[in-house]
């Protein structure tokens, strides 16, 4: 990887390219729920966080896996230089999604009062033709990642979220002004609830307004490419053009596990949603204020930030699906074994750490995106609780797309399924017979999370015959952190007593993490300067750690 040309094929440096992309949309995803959570209150974000759940697993059914599965299919035609073949794939998946996606959409608009509460209905209303608009931004997607290239889709992914937020906010305040005349809060309960789902539709019209920007830049990346596309195909000599009776085949054998997998894989959190409404307000007879507000802290606050972490697996795993597609194409395992290996160290470098710097400052973290004295004492608890699950998540995350890639595409919807029947087995005695409440959902995440992740594990090993170094990839990892988290608490402990300032104190707090974690990695011998090359801007790692005698 030290020349140039391999630095550009590198599916770490793309992986780096789209983490990058997934971090700065997950931070512009996070500082904008603040606002808007000001102005619709918890139990408005409980409502949007409900509709939004069950939006997100029908587009998981129906869009969320077309990029990665449309990625899989054209990169191993790529491999073999078949570019009419590779286009035509493109062309029948995108009447596929098409046809898929109106037919989802209309199923969840109509179809919403019997998925959510009578409150939440309209959320979800507005949510619904956002699916229709997805799966067309997700072949385009799939396309260039097919070609190794995450930069258009990275950007595509920034400016959704820029979208997203502005209309988020102006939306939620603008739609509670215009159906409620006034921005004034009632005292009046009824009128407390009409004013969150206004505030909550508001903010579910962003979500659409986002995804469409994003279509439309991707449409117009597509416009200014497809001439050298067109010349591509008309040089491509390959003998046997496929129909599209055969591609719709080919793409249905690999989508239809792809969404399987994806959808059993996420719908723990729509499970656990309805599962903990239903049990706490029916048959534990709490009120609804309350359980919709917590589970609003859940997963519309603590989620979201253990979620950050998790953008860099995201992104590694959209990489990877290309690269070992075409390895096992060419029937190169040893290859596929070696990248296997070399993306699982990767992400637990950076994975291990954030899990424990979030342990070790919760508090702060969330107080500086969700600064809500009512709030911030459950929601710096359950992110505490949800630290380890960011290690979990991103081990199977990337297993999932590992799996799916070697052609084992039916194992992960296995894998998820019991580790899906599991945790349900956990949760419910929790709901029913303790007083835990919103964190008997905290422990079935972990409980899924977990089991999902091991699972995926095995299963690797005995497809691949793959077995992961354990030292350099956990021990080491573990080992700095351990010494990072102590330090960063020191230094914010220290520093929050002299300045009495949560922002003064936290920020030297993750410099510092940074810093003393980098600098024992290498000291204890947890990277190789190859291996520190590969990663994004890893030159200039190489350089500050050689300047400060870390490395010869």
């Amino acid at each position: 990887m030290s020349s140039k040309s391999s630095k550009k094929d590198s599916f770490i440096l793309q992986a780096g390219i789209l983490a990058a992309a997934g971090f700065i949309s997950r931070i512009i995803g996070l500082l904008y729920v603040s606002p808007v959570t000001r102005i619709i209150g918890s139990v408005g974000l409980g409502y949007y966080q409900s509709a939004y759940n069950y939006y997100a697993i029908v587009l998981m059914i129906s869009s969320y896996s077309i990029p990665s599965a449309i990625s899989k299919v054209i990169a191993q035609k790529l491999s073999l230089r078949e570019y009419r073949n590779a286009h035509r794939i493109f062309i029948c998946a995108m009447y596929y999604v098409l046809g898929v996606g109106l037919i989802a959409s209309l199923l969840l608009f109509f179809g919403a009062g019997h998925l959510v509460t009578e409150s939440a209905v309209p959320v979800l209303r507005v949510l619904a033709p956002t699916i229709f608009v997805y799966g067309i931004l997700g072949v385009l997607r799939g396309y260039f990642q097919a070609h190794k290239s995450m930069v258009q889709t990275s950007f595509s992914q920034i400016l959704e979220q820029i979208v997203n937020a502005a209309v988020s906010i102006g939306a939620a305040y603008g739609f509670i002004v215009l159906f409620m005349g006034t921005y004034e809060r009632s005292e009046v309960e009824a009128e407390q609830t009409s004013r969150a789902v206004y505030g909550a539709m508001g903010s579910a019209l962003g979500t659409g307004a986002g995804v469409l920007a994003a279509l439309l830049f991707m449409a117009a990346v597509y416009g200014l490419n497809r001439p050298m596309i067109q010349r591509r195909i008309r040089r491509d000599r390959t003998q046997h053009v496929d129909s599209y009776r055969e591609i719709s085949v080919m793409i249905l054998q690999v989508v239809l596990p792809f969404i399987l997998s994806t959808a059993i894989y996420n719908l723990s959190s729509s499970l656990n949603n309805k599962l903990y409404t239903d049990i706490m307000i029916k048959l534990r007879q709490i009120g609804e204020t309350q359980v919709v507000g917590d589970y609003g802290v859940f997963n519309g606050e603590a989620m979201k930030i253990s979620n950050i972490p998790i953008a860099f697996a995201s992104a590694m795993a959209s990489a990877i699906i290309p690269t070992v597609s075409q390895l096992v194409a060419r029937r190169e395992l040893a290859q596929a074994r070696e990248k296997t290996g070399q993306a699982v160290k990767t992400i637990m470098l950076i994975s291990i750490p954030s899990a424990v710097g979030l342990f070790a400052l919760a508090k702060p973290v969330t107080w500086l995106l969700f600064p809500d004295e009512s709030t911030i004492d459950l929601a710096t608890k359950i992110l505490m609780a949800l630290a380890i699950s960011v290690v979990f998540y991103a081990l199977s995350t990337l297993s999932n797309s590992i799996l799916q890639g070697i052609g084992r595409v039916n194992t992960p919807i296995i894998n998820a399924a019991i580790a899906l029947l599991l945790q349900t087995a956990v949760l419910v005695p929790l709901l029913l017979f303790t007083d835990l409440g919103i964190y008997a959902v905290v422990i079935a995440t972990i409980v899924y999370s977990g089991l999902t992740c091991v699972l995926n594990q095995l299963s690797m090993h005995k497809a691949l015959g793959y077995r992961q170094e354990i030292v350099s990839t956990f021990v080491i990892p573990l080992l700095a952190s351990a010494f990072m988290g102590a330090i960063a608490w020191v230094v914010y402990e220290s520093l929050l007593m002299l300045t009495g300032s949560i922002v003064v104190s936290v920020i030297p707090a993750i410099l510092a993490a940074v810093a003393v974690y980098f600098v024992l990695l290498i000291l204890f011998k947890g990277v190789t300067e190859e291996e520190l090359r590969a990663m994004p801007k890893g030159h200039l790692l190489v350089k500050a750690a050689k300047k400060c005698r870390l490395m010869r």
